[in-house]
């Protein structure tokens, strides 16, 4: 009889770990409660549905987010391979059509002799080998229980969805094509920007800041923290005036052609779909009620007539205090056959998720089929990752996304833009030497396919 796991969430993280424990050749029941009961985000029935931006980050590997990818690439990742598939324009980035990305892992699940899809809500934790994948809009009975198991209070973050715009309703003869050079991107106009002269930003942000807000439900309103990552258009503009123009609205290696000059401020849009009808506004994520968002979205330049296909939200993100409740292996710490993954464990970022699934995935069935579970060097990216949220002081504990921040610094002296590349040498020669040790299947070509020559990594 072979061995049977319970996966709880078919989101990115448990769409990954169903995968590749059922690869490891566990019968595996992966359990998703919509579409007979749904989320405050969620709008169809399909797995690893993108609720937030289509981007998945750079795929630069000396940028952390690249990085990442090339580590999941390198240990066989379904979902990022997924992601590839159905990949949009984006410059370095990896950005991808929504509908057909979830459509695809939908349909690889759905195909897999050893994978059981389960559409029923889960409402305690599993008496027997489970990962909890259920995400930050875990269902209240579901938290409730994992909040008895670990006799804890929840911690709570808040997350915004950026709004999307249909591209023929773009003003082309303001807005233009056109990448940032200080991004690695050549100027081959995968984004769209609309530029703003000082009087515009100024009318902007104070539109902005006069509008009103959706109130936050009462759940909501006990923690007013906000988390940087996802922090709402309106939050940070109240930060300063010039707030916006030095982060999400930054000009910075941008030349409006009607000018020949750099922008006092520029909005972004990125594509959202492959068929290029859609675009959502770059770091625009809000809570505004949806009137006002069509107002004040409307005084940016060449949105004037926009038609937003999908306004901006706010909902609540749970997560647990992993690091009084995890192993660096996503295991339970008073439960070795309980393991977590994905957003609920503090990681944050589409690639986090899937590299944590991925993790989780991996070691539920290491230690089903008697073999120890692995802990992944603090050198990689993954590994640094699950090591910080393992970790962190438990008191001040909020959600990480991947970053050079977590890897241990080199002991020479180098340049930021060397150094990085040194990171992501030595980050897939560990991993390389990690998987050999333990036995993972590693595939060098394409974890190492975007370095240089230079950084490429010496054999061993």
């Amino acid at each position: 009889m072979s061995k049977q796991l319970i996966v709880v969430g078919g989101g990115l993280a448990g769409t990954e770990a169903a995968w590749q424990a059922a690869e490891q050749g566990l019968h595996v029941r992966l359990y998703e409660m919509r579409p007979h009961k749904t989320t405050p985000a969620h709008v169809t029935d399909r797995l690893a549905e993108l609720v937030c931006s289509n981007s998945l980050g750079s795929n630069l590997t000396h940028k952390a987010p690249g990085l990442l990818k090339a580590e999941l690439r390198g240990l066989g990742s379904m979902v990022l391979e997924c992601a590839e598939q159905t990949a949009v324009p984006a410059g370095s980035s990896l950005a991808v059509d929504r509908e057909q990305f979830s459509e695809l892992v939908t349909q690889r699940i759905a195909n897999h002799p050893n994978i059981e899809l389960v559409p029923e809500e889960v409402t305690a934790v599993p008496d027997q080998p489970a990962i909890i994948a259920s995400g930050p809009l875990t269902a209240d009975a579901l938290a409730r229980d994992i909040g008895a198991l670990s006799g804890q209070n929840h911690l709570y973050f808040y997350d915004a969805l950026s709004p999307i715009v249909n591209h023929e309703t773009i003003d082309l003869t303001i807005a233009f094509r056109q990448s940032r050079y200080d991004e690695g991107e050549q100027l081959d106009g995968d984004y769209i920007n609309c530029p703003m002269t000082r009087a515009e930003y100024d009318a902007f942000t104070q539109a902005l800041l006069a509008a009103e807000t959706i109130t936050l439900k009462e759940f909501e309103q006990e923690d007013a923290k906000f988390f940087e990552g996802c922090m709402p258009i309106e939050a940070m503009a109240r930060r300063g005036e010039k707030a916006l123009a030095f982060g999400p609205m930054r000009p910075v290696g941008l030349i409006d052609p009607r000018t020949g000059k750099r922008p006092y401020a520029v909005v972004q849009l990125r594509q959202d779909n492959l068929a290029g009808s859609l675009y959502n506004i770059v770091g625009f994520q809000t809570n505004l009620r949806w009137g006002e968002q069509k107002r004040v979205l409307r005084l940016i330049p060449g949105l004037e007539n926009a038609e937003f296909m999908r306004y901006g939200m706010m909902h609540r993100n749970t997560y647990i205090n992993a690091p009084q409740l995890l192993q660096p292996t996503l295991q339970f710490r008073s439960r070795a056959d309980l393991f977590f993954a994905g957003q609920i464990t503090g990681v944050e970022g589409y690639v986090g998720n899937i590299g944590t699934g991925l993790l989780a995935g991996l070691n539920a069935a290491r230690l089903l089929n008697g073999q120890h579970p692995v802990i992944l060097p603090t050198s990689t990216m993954l590994g640094a990752l699950c090591h910080y949220v393992t970790h962190a002081e438990a008191k001040d504990f909020q959600p990480m996304k991947a970053n050079f921040g977590l890897l241990p610094p080199p002991q020479q002296t180098m340049g930021k833009s060397d150094r990085y590349r040194w990171y992501s040498e030595r980050a897939l020669t560990a991993l390389r030497r990690a998987a050999r040790a333990n036995g993972l299947i590693y595939d060098r070509e394409k974890a190492e396919a975007g370095l240089t020559a230079v950084t490429q990594p010496a054999n061993d």
